[in-house]
């Protein structure tokens, strides 16, 4: 064998070691024995005398740890001091908060698909079923949201105590404190079902099980806490809000300035140790009748009563309404949802120190704790109410298109309608599909921060889109407002999940990829975590560790990327079926993106924070990746059905395009030019091939939506479509049946029409003419005419007179349902 074929075998031992990620100790063991058969074959060429020259300045300072300390750890710890970004406290702690699920796995560049397989998918017990199947469907069908959005600007009176006696705002809570203790999942589905119907009733469920006082008090709550608060919240005598947002503060909650001093003072006739407390806050749901308020403040100890600290930091408290000093009650009005929503002012408010969640220990934790629950419940309301609100629109839109004619023509079969149907349909998919997987991790008792960030932000984000095409296809009916109207309310309030719990564009911009990049990759947070310890010889061992790991992942990515992008991904081992080539495809970007996102830390350090763009690509990718894998995970839990085929497809070849097109527009825009060019050569050698699903594509999954499919079933699935009276959803499904079974009739009745054997002018004298020329049969005529007086029944929309549209004004400035809570005026 020559000497240039042995570099042939160097060179492919270089990229089969680094492609599986070989360790350091096999890497220099395979090398050695490479070399020593090479020059006992070759002899000691000059060409063999310089690779063994290469490979011992290379093992050696490698693999002895004081060498490799001196001359390759210790500067690269200096190095990374340098550039590692500066961090406040609250940047810390929501960094550090919640867990670490599938995203890592894909931050890793090489995931296991048997493992995303494997996950429990999330299921409901047969109590959480009961539920559903009783109560739930009861409340469903006392909804009349033009009622609750017009007429009174809040649920009526018998809804609430409803909601309080079946135990909605306990359905987190555990049994043993009068509590339904129910899943993750199954809360989302209680949700998902009220979404549909009405916003404002789902949001007044929604938040006592969310982030706020009962799920605060479980965690950190003192046992004497949760003796007393969390029976009466279950039951509903006490109804919690918790008021974060101040007009200075939102996102960045280190800018809050509501504030509280420790100090003694009389509490009850008695001398206490205690808060005093000044806050503004607003956006607060159910504060105008909340009896119980849980408040975040910074916390400042001047006299050094609860340690040597002054500035304690974020603290979460819960103080009665009726405590002095409050005023509470006015509402806030946000776009047409009147759920219960406004500001809470304090003013020299003394609490005892022991009103502090958690007692006076979890003084200055307010902020981790509110990060952790919030890790989880993020991932649950808003998805949930997304979901909810696009399997109503789903259901009805597809019907609606296939109801609705123009130019006797069903709007369904025309191709401009048939592209926002097939979006509706594949975005629904996936949103639920993304809801249902991460549900499945908290399930088993994880915190998703990343995740439940993407989940929030896209399902959202997917569900405004949603609103927006379905509106475009419903045209006037969408717009007129009324008791006919299912669509417009949800419309209106789209911006309300884009908004609340972290603003979506905060969401992209910083936190998936900048808090991603800290917590998913598999060395950076470690390496953080060493560079900060005090001890220089423990940061130096620490920081040696994970570097060297940390090394030989970069030059494994390189590779595989590279290796990846010319075979077009078909060395990659992957579920068989008609799936496995989005499988492969995955692999392909995960390697591309954990070569990226290390490039882009690497060369641009703590300035990435600042690159809001970039950093907002990067997460895209990411967010991609992990919702194409809930696609596929649903697929397979499902049976992977053929009818729903089409719409995985039209999903996966999406967000593969979507993806291609981030890392183009990262590589264009990468402050490097050179570098920007490298990544391309790197991870795109044969160009961009990824294309967006084809016009054929769009048309067979629009066609799923607008006929009366399995598939159009199982995206409503959960949805309250039951046909009971005054639900406009039954009535829109009724109409579209008899419409499908009628249209071969109306065929028959138009061809007469045009060949002048039947007369009229409208659709039922053309169609009594041809009863009466024998023409169709009575019976086609009944079909034909029972689905033209429902089509007429769903396209019509609701007028008003003058009057009925103005609102009453309200003399006394108080809530009406204020006595129902026993909540005293201020």
């Amino acid at each position: 064998m020559t000497a240039i074929n042995w570099y042939y075998v160097f060179l492919l031992a270089l990229v089969l070691l680094s492609y599986h990620r070989a360790s350091l100790v096999i890497w220099t063991s395979c090398f050695l024995v490479l070399l020593i058969a090479g020059t006992k074959y070759t002899g000691v060429t000059l060409g063999m005398m310089i690779s063994w020259l290469v490979f011992l300045a290379l093992a050696i300072p490698l693999n002895v740890k004081a060498w490799r300390y001196r001359y390759i750890s210790l500067p690269m710890l200096n190095f990374y001091r340098k550039v590692m970004p500066t961090m406040s406290r609250t940047e810390r702690d929501a960094i550090s908060a919640g867990t670490v699920t599938w995203e890592g796995d894909l931050f890793r560049g090489n995931p296991s698909w048997k493992k995303l397989l494997k996950v429990t998918p999330a299921k409901l017990t047969a109590e959480e079923q009961a539920f559903i199947d009783g109560p739930l469907e009861t409340l469903c069908s006392m909804i009349h949201d033009w009622d609750i959005t017009h007429n009174l600007a809040d649920l009526p009176p018998e809804m609430w105590q409803f909601i309080k006696e079946q135990g909605f705002f306990g359905l987190i809570i555990p049994k043993q404190y009068g509590g339904k203790e129910f899943s993750a999942y199954a809360h989302s589905q209680i949700l998902v079902k009220i979404s549909g119907l009405s916003v404002t009733v789902s949001t007044t469920v929604a938040v006592p099980n969310s982030l706020g006082p009962a799920e605060l008090l479980l965690h950190y709550g003192t046992e004497q806490q949760k003796q007393y608060y969390l029976p009466r919240l279950a039951r509903g005598e006490e109804i919690p809000c918790f008021a974060l947002t101040s007009p200075d503060a939102g996102s960045d909650a280190g800018a809050m300035t509501d504030h509280g001093v420790v100090c003694w003072d009389d509490y009850q006739g008695q001398k206490t140790l205690g808060i005093r407390l000044n806050w503004d806050k607003r956006y607060i749901t159910l504060a105008p009748i909340a009896t119980v308020i849980g408040l975040a403040f910074k916390l400042y100890d001047p006299d050094h009563l609860l340690g040597n600290k002054e500035d304690l930091g974020i603290t979460c408290a819960l103080i009665p309404r009726n405590t002095p000093g409050i005023t509470i009650g006015r509402r806030h009005f946000p776009v047409n949802t009147p759920f219960q929503n406004g500001p809470i002012h304090g003013k020299d408010v003394f609490i005892p120190v022991d009103w502090i969640i958690g007692g006076a220990k979890k003084a200055g934790k307010g902020w981790v704790m509110l990060m952790e629950c919030l890790a989880s419940g993020r991932a649950i309301t808003l998805p949930a109410s997304a979901v909810g609100g696009a399997k109503i629109l789903c259901y009805t839109t597809g019907a609606y298109a296939r109801i609705r004619k123009q130019f006797n023509v069903p709007i369904a079969r025309f191709e401009g309608v048939e592209e926002p149907l097939a979006r509706i349909a594949a975005y629904t998919y996936i949103m639920d599909a993304a809801r249902t997987f991460v549900t499945s991790f908290i399930n088993l008792g994880e915190k998703p921060s990343v995740a439940s960030a993407i989940v929030k932000y896209h399902t959202t984000e997917l569900g405004r889109k949603v609103s927006c095409d379905s509106m475009d296809i419903h045209g006037g009916k969408g717009i007129c407002l009324g008791p006919k109207n299912y669509l417009g309310r949800g419309y209106e309030s789209t911006p309300i999940a884009i908004t609340v719990e972290g603003a979506n564009i905060l969401t992209r911009n910083m936190i998936i990829f900048g808090q991603g990049a800290m917590r998913c990759h598999p060395y950076v947070f470690a390496e953080l975590e060493a560079a900060r310890l005090p001890n220089p010889e423990e940061a130096l061992a620490a920081f040696d560790k994970v570097i060297m790991k940390h090394i030989a992942f970069g030059v494994s990515n390189v590779v595989r990327s590279l290796v990846l992008g010319l075979t077009g991904s078909l060395l990659v081992f992957a579920p068989r079926g008609k799936t496995k080539s989005y499988f492969q495809s995955m692999t392909r970007f995960c390697s591309a993106f954990a070569l990226i996102a290390d490039v882009s830390m690497l060369t641009l350090g703590g300035d990435l924070k600042r690159k809001e763009s970039l950093s907002a690509r990067l997460g895209d990718i990411l967010s991609y990746l992990y919702l194409l894998s809930a696609v596929l995970k649903q697929y397979h839990d499902q049976g992977e059905l053929d009818d729903d085929s089409p719409i995985v497809r039209f999903a996966c070849k999406y967000y593969l395009f979507e993806t291609q097109e981030r890392f183009d527009a990262l590589m264009k825009n990468f402050p490097n030019r050179w570098i920007g060019l490298l990544l391309r050569v790197l991870i795109f050698p044969l160009g961009l091939r990824f294309s967006p699903p084809s016009d054929k594509l769009t048309h067979n999954v629009a066609q799923l939506l607008a006929a009366p499919t399995d598939s159009r079933q199982r995206l409503s699935a959960g949805a309250f479509i039951t046909p009971i009276k005054d639900n406009v959803i039954a009535d829109v499904q009724d109409a579209f049946l008899k419409c499908v079974a009628s249209e071969a009739i109306e065929k028959i009745v138009r061809s007469a029409k045009h060949d002048d054997d039947v007369t009229g002018y409208t659709s039922e004298e053309q169609a009594q003419s041809a009863l009466e020329r024998n023409i169709i049969t009575e019976e086609q005529f009944d079909i034909f005419m029972q689905a033209d007086t429902a089509r007429r029944k769903v396209i019509a929309v609701d007028d008003f007179a003058p009057s009925e549209l103005a609102r009453l004004a309200v003399k006394e400035s108080r809530n009406p349902y204020e006595n129902s809570f026993n909540t005293p005026k201020q």
